[in-house]
């Protein structure tokens, strides 16, 4: 058999991904009211602008529960688990006490992607594809190492009040993008969410935004991502303006956060997630 590779919900893969690809995903938790909802399990439909609305990690046992199938699947060649940051979620350190739990530590590896949404999805991918094509364990955790210390993700938000309150952003940058006169661009920096800068009309941020990618991406060609919630519009618009900007574009996805990372983002955020030498 081949290594199979694991991730959560919040890694913004698409179903037809997934399934080419072989890869499980664990579906991480919204909270509305009394009600649960797996992300992308269940039906959700979600008031994003209230602060009612909470997320949760995966349980080991829920985690544990996964690996244990796709190490059954991979035939004993094992299992490359890549989970956003564990900065932003308690995911990956669920994932570590599954594997203890498991006594599994030879043969299921985690990954820290550094980052959330696609900017953990696009590691995911070049992990898939190398244990598709039949590469050992130790090469597919290496190929998803690489791929998540080369990403960048820049963000932005049009209000930073949930980012704070979750703990995910800094009081201070909290306080230096609140502002209304300004737009807060983020930036995720060694899994941790920072303010990059603060702009003052949301074109001259879409600009950034741009420029940000572009420079990141450098000229030896990259995966890129482009994702949003509710902002269909602008995120083509991105998208477009990177496909002219960077040079050897080597694929380039378009799609929305899933509702775990909307719940903290909120309605027009914009995210740009690239990865330099892309993820073949």
């Amino acid at each position: 058999m081949t290594v199979v590779v694991v991730t959560d919900s919040a890694a913004g893969l698409s179903a037809d991904v997934v399934g080419e690809l072989g890869i499980e995903v664990v579906p991480l938790h919204v909270l509305v009211g009394d009600r649960e909802i797996r992300e992308g399990v269940d039906p959700v439909e979600i008031d994003y602008s209230t602060d009612s609305v909470t997320t949760s990690a995966a349980s080991p046992g829920e985690l544990r529960e996964v690996y244990e199938r796709a190490l059954s699947r991979s035939d004993g060649d094992g299992v490359v688990a890549v989970h956003l940051s564990r900065t932003l979620s308690a995911t990956w350190e669920s994932g570590r006490q599954a594997v203890r739990d498991m006594g599994a530590e030879d043969r299921v590896r985690l990954v820290d992607s550094l980052g959330a949404g696609l900017a953990t999805g696009l590691p995911v991918l070049a992990a898939a594809r190398r244990a598709r094509a039949g590469e050992a364990l130790d090469a597919v955790y290496e190929r998803a190492v690489t791929a998540a210390a080369r990403a960048r993700t820049f963000i932005l938000v049009n209000r930073t009040e949930q980012l704070r309150k979750g703990g995910r952003l800094s009081s201070a940058a909290a306080f230096f993008g609140s502002e209304l006169v300004t737009k807060p661009l983020l930036q995720l920096v060694e899994g941790k969410l920072e303010l990059r800068e603060k702009v003052r009309t949301r074109s001259r941020a879409y600009a950034k935004l741009v420029a940000a990618a572009v420079e990141a991406a450098g000229r030896d060609g990259a995966a890129l991502a482009v994702q949003h919630l509710g902002a269909a519009d602008a995120a083509e618009t991105i998208a477009a303006q990177l496909r002219e900007q960077v040079p050897e574009v080597e694929e380039l996805y378009v799609g929305e956060f899933g509702p775990t990372l909307g719940v903290h983002l909120g309605v027009g955020a914009l995210g740009v997630l690239v990865v330099p030498g892309g993820c073949s």
